[in-house]
């Protein structure tokens, strides 16, 4: 598939924030079906906390006052904070405890460790939404949760578990329930895109509420790539594709997405893609015109093989009138997962992002 890499020249300050509680940071999951080779695998990393460049997997970013929040893949989701998209400090986690019903819905899942949040303020509240999950498997579910400030130092603090959003099952279905971002359309209407490998991205109408799945029933698949035919259903396969975010600048929605393997720290080879549409629904298509429901996605980040060998799983938002891209990537030097914050710029109607 042709991708047209839209990349300036390449230089990066490492703008982070880390997947880890304060004691020590947190193995980053695996992409879908893609274990680490033989002798290969990543250990944890027992590294003391850089405020400057700690580690993260899978951020996302709010901005409440003055501060700024970053939820990243961790037990019970890691959170730090920054006033000045600098320097961090570590703020714990926001659900220490594993909830009841995903013991319930996954009784082979032990801990918290919760993958790939995303973060929205909407009618008057904050919603957390995360996956559980088991590593190359579709045995998972998103869970939500609410709390009216993001300020772990406010009384009013506390995120309350608001149960389970949707749930994929081996052999039953052949999407995954992980990475999770939630979209308001045009017509005010939420919806949740989510996914990793089997069939690609998904799409599904929420309630009004965001409490979950709307009836009847509204499902599309924006996104997807070729998966060899006659693979056990079970199999996350090799259609590489996951961690969709959509957003909206001027009348376009682009959808984020990113290709081929994470988590192999110097043997990673992710790479973040893009479509747009005057819908939230789609169809998404790149630079070529080709959809990305068959195949399509225009490259605007990879690694330069310098300082980076690999970049993926990004959020994208407006703050204080700055178009920002918040993404992991891996070093070079020893393929640890830091956090990037980059200034979006734009050229004919697309997102140009510079290393």
């Amino acid at each position: 598939m042709k991708k047209l890499c839209i990349i300036a020249a390449l230089a990066l300050v490492g703008c982070a924030v880390s997947a880890q509680q304060p004691q020590g940071q947190q193995r980053p999951r695996p992409a879908q079906g893609q274990q680490p080779p033989q002798g290969q695998q990543q250990q944890p990393r027992r590294n003391v906390f850089d405020p400057t460049n700690p580690g993260a997997h899978d951020p996302v970013m709010a901005k409440e006052g003055d501060t700024y929040y970053v939820f990243t893949t961790g037990n019970g989701v890691s959170l730090m904070t920054s006033k000045d998209l600098k320097t961090w400090t570590p703020a714990g986690s926001c659900i220490p405890q594993c909830p009841a019903w995903i013991q319930e819905k996954l009784p082979n899942f032990r801990g918290n460790n919760f993958w790939a949040p995303d973060i929205i303020y909407y009618q008057g509240k904050w919603h957390l939404f995360y996956a559980a999950s088991a590593f190359g498997r579709n045995t998972s579910v998103i869970g939500h949760a609410t709390s009216p400030t993001l300020n772990p130092e406010s009384p009013d603090y506390k995120w309350t578990d608001q149960g389970c959003m949707i749930q994929s099952v081996p052999y039953r279905d052949m999407w995954n329930a992980i990475d999770a971002n939630i979209v308001i359309d045009e017509n005010g209407t939420p919806w949740m895109d989510f996914g990793s490998f089997w069939n690609g991205i998904m799409m599904v109408k929420l309630k009004d509420d965001l409490s979950g799945v709307a009836t009847p029933e509204e499902w599309r698949n924006p996104c997807r790539r070729e998966r060899t035919y006659g693979l056990d259903d079970a199999s996350a396969g090799d259609g590489a594709v996951e961690a969709p975010f959509i957003y909206k600048h001027g009348d376009w929605y682009y959808l984020f997405v990113s290709f081929d393997a994470c988590c192999r720290g110097l043997q990673s080879t992710y790479n973040i893609v893009v479509g747009r549409s005057k819908s939230a629904k789609g169809p998404y298509l790149d630079m070529d015109g080709k959809d990305l429901a068959t195949g399509g996605g225009t490259c605007v980040m990879k690694g330069n093989g310098t300082d980076y060998v690999a970049v993926g799983h990004c959020a994208a938002y407006t703050i204080d009138g700055k178009d920002l891209l918040v993404t992991h990537a891996y070093q070079a030097t020893d393929g640890a997962s830091k956090l990037v914050v980059r200034e979006i710029k734009w050229k004919d109607e697309w997102p140009v992002l510079e290393w």
